[in-house]
């Protein structure tokens, strides 16, 4: 299964996607620690990814998160993943959206189209009637992304996560189907 526009296109992580998404990690590594949690060592180890990417195609296959790889269509290069996690069903239909993308092509619309075609899958072979994501306020590129996909500000979550070591704060964002089929 390949969700794809003009330039990009999402697919499920794979085994064989484990060498890459490491490597992009570990390029990104510096970047990438500003907006995530402190890590043990093993993480950024290809054990570390392969066991990622094993409770990826697990989750994926039980419907609790759906993990993609986002990949340039132009020479298949991984360039960051888009997830929908946390999967809720029963009365809720909710996933936690989150993402990544290399550094060096931050800026050029790859994010907010891997965000359109994540919410996509969602409200279509997914199922979900809602997705929420939490952005820390300063993080102004990942807050326009989310806009650009017509999710809308929800409030502000005190010490919502852990950040590099830090409780952080974080702006709430969601989108419903009803709004994303406007």
């Amino acid at each position: 299964m390949k969700l794809h526009t003009d330039s990009i296109y999402l697919r499920p992580l794979t085994w064989e996607d484990a060498a890459e998404l490491l490597e992009l990690r570990r390029r990104n590594h510096e970047f990438f620690q500003l907006f995530e949690p402190i890590r043990p060592a093993s993480y950024l180890t290809l054990e570390g990814q392969q066991e990622l990417i094993a409770q990826a195609i697990s989750d994926f296959a039980k419907q609790t998160a759906f993990a993609f790889g986002v990949f340039l269509r132009d020479n298949d290069q991984m360039i960051g993943r888009v997830s929908l996690s946390n999967v809720a069903r029963g009365a809720w239909q909710n996933a936690t959206l989150g993402y990544f993308l290399d550094k060096e092509l931050n800026g050029k619309g790859y994010t907010t189209a891997a965000v359109g075609l994540a919410l996509r899958y969602a409200f279509t072979d997914g199922q979900l009637h809602r997705v929420q994501a939490g952005v820390m306020p300063r993080n102004l590129g990942s807050i326009r992304v989310l806009e650009k996909n017509g999710f809308r500000y929800e409030g502000l979550s005190l010490r919502y996560l852990q950040i590099n070591g830090k409780w952080e704060d974080h702006n709430m964002y969601a989108i419903t189907v009803e709004e994303w089929e406007k």
